[in-house]
């Protein structure tokens, strides 16, 4: 490979917010929202690392190289031939927009993010690192190529795991489609959320959350009628209720009123799907918080048809 030359432009890329399994899709399917991170980086000639964050989680990420984009920062130039000792100085600003710990990408948005930074900063990265290969670093942080692959590729995706590689289908969704986000104020660590999944299911349940994955492909794309059904898990949610309670219940009351809702990624905030923006759906909805009680912030998200977007500052 030949040698590494870096930019001394900085860099802008923003990262949309993910929603994973969106009901029986555990671990394949996700789905880009247009509410974004923001992260700057430029190459400078001091040896150090300058990192400032602002904005969630602002108070509790580390400002040296365990951060999350510090890493995967370091994991493209990795790939791209670099030695630790070969890394530059870097300059990087995180503003961070989309909570932590809620289900909503935040890891998945600091991954591809540094990962679309580190080739950004390099002459020739883009030859030298694909999209291909980003998903794959990618999937190797996170341990799944959900999120990822709709943070890289926008709109809905389905994903999975080669023997060597990950890979991913991107789906153009229905432009009837409107998605609403239920945030609650606490957070429930994804690695918890994962350790309570049973190691089997019922036989049957797995032959009814098949049906409806194969379903929520054409829900998605073409038949959001079929959103309710579609979205109907039997693998993962119900094994989390005692980790989210108060989300698992909200979920269960917009479903009987007919909205397509689930725990987005390994929750607890809800996202329910508005086909046709149904105003009267949403008022319904407000009902349900009331009832459900206080500690969710409701936010009308649009659904993003693009991934990541970079550009030279």
């Amino acid at each position: 490979m030949s040698r590494i030359t870096f930019r001394a432009s900085a860099y802008e890329v923003k990262v949309p917010a993910t929603s994973a399994n969106l009901g029986p899709g555990f671990d394949c399917f996700a789905l880009a929202l247009e509410k974004r991170d923001r992260y700057i980086a430029q190459v400078i000639d001091e040896k150090e690392l300058d990192l400032d964050v602002v904005g969630e989680g602002a108070d509790e990420v580390p400002r040296d190289e365990k951060n999350l984009l510090v890493k995967s920062i370091y994991k493209g130039w990795e790939f791209l031939g670099l030695t630790k000792k070969e890394y530059p100085g870097l300059a990087l600003r995180a503003l961070n927009n989309l909570p932590h710990g809620r289900g909503l990408g935040s890891s998945a948005s600091a991954i591809i993010g540094g990962l679309i930074l580190a080739r950004s900063l390099v002459v020739g990265g883009v030859d030298r690192m694909n999209d291909n290969d980003v998903l794959t670093l990618a999937t190797e942080m996170e341990g799944h190529p959900d999120n990822v692959a709709a943070a890289l590729h926008g709109g809905a995706v389905i994903s999975w795991l080669g023997n060597e590689f990950a890979d991913a289908i991107k789906l153009e969704v229905s432009p009837r489609i409107t998605a609403v986000a239920f945030i609650p104020s606490n957070h429930v660590p994804t690695s918890k959320a994962r350790k309570m999944l049973p190691e089997s299911i019922p036989h049957q349940d797995a032959v009814k959350n098949s049906i409806h994955s194969a379903l929520l492909t054409q829900a998605l794309t073409t038949r959001p009628d079929l959103l309710l059904t579609a979205t109907e898990d039997f693998l993962h949610q119900s094994y989390r209720e005692a980790a989210m309670p108060k989300s698992f219940a909200l979920m269960q009351k917009l479903r009987a009123a007919g909205v397509p809702a689930f725990i987005s990624g390994a929750g607890p905030t809800v996202l329910a799907l508005l086909v046709d923006a149904d105003i009267h759906h949403v008022d319904e909805m407000g009902d349900l918080i009331r009832a459900a009680g206080t500690g969710f912030t409701v936010e009308n998200i649009d659904i993003s048809p693009t991934g990541y977007q970079v550009s030279n500052l």
